[in-house]
């Protein structure tokens, strides 16, 4: 088994997540620069940072990048492909999901602790969960305001499509619980067939107890357990 952890000029959340996968969870992994190709991965992560600066906008420069092709072909081939922060605006820009990453509500950068709601526990990255558990793990955004249109808001939720929202500590999906103002409190979602995930909180930062909590690590040893089944 090898992941691909993908580098763009700008990404500074590559070696964090690196780290995780081969001295956390202890599995084979790899930087991938961005005009190499991606050839004999069983899964890539696209990791946070300011790729390209967010000129334009949030994502869409290393969207628009080769190997974006080959993070196709992987998804296409069932593969698990999880978007990480900038990731997950990525994912979105190149449009492997639906909807757009926005300004923060209040339009400032957002460094904090937030709680998650696990709303999908089925997926290839969060098998270890149990549905309705409430997580903490770190977020670091200014455009994390999720946005999509009311027909894919009901897609979405029909088909058990978003992973996590932003919660209080009781589980309740509340607009002071909701850190950049996205809609329905969603934090993350899944592409029509589940193994793609994208994300705005940072689950490399929550993968140790050193760093307060080890919620994010069962994203990873989740997307591992379904490789190994794959």
């Amino acid at each position: 088994m090898k992941i691909a952890v993908l580098q763009f000029g700008g990404s500074n959340c590559d070696y964090d997540v690196l780290y995780v996968l081969t001295e956390v969870v202890g599995v084979d992994a790899e930087i991938v620069w961005y005009k190499d190709e991606l050839k004999g991965y069983d899964g890539v992560v696209v990791p946070g940072g300011f790729s390209y600066g967010d000129y334009l906008r949030a994502g869409a420069i290393a969207a628009r990048a080769p190997i974006m092709n080959s993070v196709r072909k992987m998804a296409d081939k069932g593969l698990p492909v999880v978007g990480i922060c900038n990731g997950f605006q990525i994912l979105v820009e190149s449009g492997l999901l639906p909807g757009a990453l926005m300004t923060n509500r209040y339009p400032k950068f957002r460094c904090d602790r937030v709680n998650l709601r696990v709303d999908n526990n089925t997926s290839p990255f969060t098998n270890s969960f149990k549905k309705g558990q409430v997580i903490r793990i770190p977020i670091a955004h200014m455009e994390g305001n999720y946005f999509a249109q009311e027909h894919t808001l009901s897609e979405l939720n029909s088909q058990d499509r978003v992973a996590f929202r932003y919660v209080d500590e009781q589980g309740n999906a509340t607009s002071e619980a909701n850190p950049n103002g996205s809609s329905e409190n969603i934090a993350g979602i899944l592409n029509e067939q589940g193994n793609i995930l994208g994300m705005m909180p940072h689950p490399e930062r929550a993968s140790e107890n050193i760093l307060g909590s080890k919620d994010g690590k069962k994203i990873f040893d989740s997307m591992v357990e379904y490789i190994s089944s794959f």
